[in-house]
């Protein structure tokens, strides 16, 4: 695949200390629908990303290139692992986050709330503690490539914590649009939640039994070209990275937008992988790109 160098949108110039001016950009694979889950899988040196409309996710790596890695996929949109390296996954077209073991069965861990579907769970992050925390908007049941037409069951959009040891499911916050991508702080004392029709980013406390205080506004997301608030991640220093509006939008930890990394078509999410985690892969509608950065990443899973 051809390589180019990354195209920046610089805002502040601490952003080229952390991704160089004449940074590679390369073009991994492409001929997809929309990309979206990205998540790096450490032990085997590979990745692992959905193609929502194409109903498949699909497994990178240097020496295989891209492959069929589960399909259909029920149209699955976000991807972690938990600490044990599993993967979870959110369905669009089934409402279930689900989770992959080490053998390969799938495991619904949540498909209802109060005795009704989910709308379509969409991104998910896991805690050290094993809590699940996930963003369930209603895309998935719109009459779009995304998703499967059905009526909404739910009367809100939410962001839900599931206690893997009890089973309970509870809705964390249920005052947004449509929440979307999510991170927590290094910390963990704090989680950063976006609400894609609104175009910014929210920040909660923590509370003691893992539910979430405050809400305020963070940070808002500005600029030209395609794409919403959507996947979010932090880095290894604690900057934010938010796909938006051209590309990846790159935060500071006072909510200072550092700059944008430019991206061809609608980014919708990353990750970090290689040896070092400065390698950040980003899923732009039909195109896997890995553009190389000089601040490392943090892996799904990992340890605050």
């Amino acid at each position: 695949m051809p390589a180019q160098t990354v195209d920046l949108d610089v805002r502040d110039a601490r952003l080229m200390a952390i991704v160089a001016p004449d940074a590679p950009m390369d073009q991994l694979a492409t001929g997809f629908e929309f990309l979206e889950g990205l998540v790096w899988l450490p032990g085997a040196r590979a990745l692992i990303f959905s193609d929502i409309p194409g109903d498949a996710m699909h497994r990178w790596d240097a020496a295989s290139g891209a492959t069929v890695f589960r399909r259909p996929s029920h149209k699955a949109n976000g991807n972690t692992l938990d600490g044990q390296g599993r993967i979870l996954t959110c369905e669009h077209a089934t409402s279930r986050v689900v989770r992959q073991e080490l053998d390969g069965r799938l495991t619904v861990l949540a498909s209802h709330y109060a005795g009704v579907e989910l709308n379509s769970p969409n991104d998910i992050v896991v805690r050290s503690d094993g809590a699940i925390y996930f963003t369930d908007p209603n895309f998935g049941r719109r009459p779009t490539r995304h998703g499967v037409p059905r009526a909404q069951q739910l009367g809100f959009q939410a962001v839900f914590r599931l206690d893997t040891v009890t089973g309970a499911l509870v809705a964390v916050a249920d005052d947004f649009e449509q929440p979307n991508g999510l991170c927590f702080s290094l910390d963990e004392k704090r989680l950063f939640v976006n609400d894609s029709p609104r175009g910014h980013i929210r920040v909660f406390a923590v509370t003691e039994d893992g539910g979430l205080c405050g809400g305020e506004v963070w940070a808002e997301l500005s600029g030209s070209g395609p794409g919403v608030p959507d996947g979010m991640k932090l880095d290894a220093a604690g900057n934010l990275y938010c796909a938006g509006p051209g590309g990846i939008h790159v935060f500071d930890t006072d909510a200072t937008c550092l700059g944008v990394i430019r991206i061809p078509e609608q980014a919708a999410n990353f990750c970090w992988g290689g040896d070092d985690l400065c390698d950040l892969f980003i899923g732009a509608s039909t195109t896997l790109y890995r553009v190389r950065m000089q601040t490392a990443g943090r892996l799904a899973g990992s340890q605050p």
